[in-house]
């Protein structure tokens, strides 16, 4: 008889016995490896391929967040864009310089317009008022299940992009903000990865990660168990856009600017992409097809503009996903991790 992905996830977190020592010094010694990787890349890659290198490790995290939301508890969320272009536009403006605010952004208020912060306060605040804006929005939007959930997340995109578009004195509207200080680098963006994939696979692991499992395979039965499905719902699309503000932070301070459609509908469905490629719920699938996808669509990019066939990429991108799809269809790992990983890192013995 065969198992079906989502009983292998559930089955997974029951293996025994347990070393979590073991799994910890083997995340400590793969986060030094990573390290040196990275100082390694600096040393001998250009300046393009370092910040192609934080993209990714950005995109990943971005991946990763919505394996939180959608592959755990089962929603259909699209909104991570919406919640970008909040963190990113929350974190420019503390950031910006005092002296220049004045003029560029007339309608802010006065102890905002005097405020300028350092990049790590800054970060925080965007993630917390995502992280709010999620709340708010949860509550009314996640009684919504399946398509209906993905098409109001999507409005929620483009009632996010009209409000920055609009709001001039605020956001300087369609052409918003640059000449953003560059704080983030390569190590910002793999410090935010590991913390991202830490919190997600201590959450998946753990009993809050398999009730959240339990709602996303039978809501009525984990409920009649006790569960709060509508608590444990809102709370992973809250913990997901919390992570989505502060990638988009840390991206406009990459690449020095931010516009009402830096974060837009496209890059909500390469997100989604990446998640049901890598498989919903698995932690390592969102990472692999986050690096697949962004490698490749920097790879083609010089071949479309030689031929002059723009978007190209995406079409091979949709490409990609229906094949998956028609040979996995649950994704390359399904909504478990590979065997060695799980073992690697979770100091279980697979069974």
């Amino acid at each position: 008889m065969q198992t079906s992905p989502q009983t292998t996830s559930v089955t997974e977190t029951a293996s025994a016995p347990a070393t979590p020592r073991s799994g910890f010094v083997a995340a400590i010694v793969t986060v030094i490896a990573a390290a040196a990787a990275v100082w390694a890349a600096q040393q001998g890659l250009n300046s393009y391929l370092v910040t192609l290198l934080a993209l990714l490790f950005i995109n990943a995290a971005l991946a990763v967040s919505l394996t939180l939301t959608n592959g755990l508890t089962g929603l259909f969320s699209l909104g991570h864009p919406a919640f970008m272009t909040i963190g990113a536009y929350v974190a420019a403006i503390l950031t910006f310089s005092a002296r220049r605010k004045g003029s560029m952004l007339p309608g802010l208020p006065d102890w905002l317009a005097s405020t300028e912060l350092s990049m790590f306060p800054a970060l925080l605040i965007a993630g917390l008022v995502g992280g709010l804006v999620a709340l708010a929005i949860g509550w009314a939007v996640l009684r919504l299940k399946g398509h209906y959930l993905a098409v109001a997340t999507l409005g929620l995109i483009i009632v996010v992009q009209g409000l920055a578009t609009n709001w001039d004195g605020i956001t300087r509207g369609g052409a918003g903000l640059s000449g953003l200080p560059r704080h983030v680098n390569i190590w910002w963006a793999l410090g935010f990865l590991v913390i991202v994939v830490a919190i997600t696979w201590r959450i998946k692991y753990s009993s809050l990660g398999r009730a959240m499992m339990a709602v996303r395979e039978n809501e009525l039965a984990a409920s009649c168990s006790g569960i709060n499905a509508a608590r444990l719902k809102i709370l992973a699309f809250v913990i997901g856009a919390v992570m989505a503000a502060m990638a988009g932070a840390l991206l406009a301070h990459l690449i020095s600017v931010v516009t009402p459609k830096t974060y837009s509908v496209l890059l909500a469905f390469n997100i989604v992409v990446m998640v049901v490629i890598g498989g919903s719920g698995s932690i390592t699938g969102a990472v692999v097809a986050a690096t697949a996808i962004t490698v490749l669509s920097e790879a083609l990019r010089p071949v479309e503009e030689s031929i002059g066939l723009y978007g190209m990429s995406q079409v091979i991108v949709a490409l990609c996903l229906i094949v998956v799809l028609y040979l996995k269809p649950g994704g390359l790992f399904g909504s478990g991790e590979p065997a060695f990983v799980r073992r690697l890192f979770s100091g279980r013995k697979t069974q």
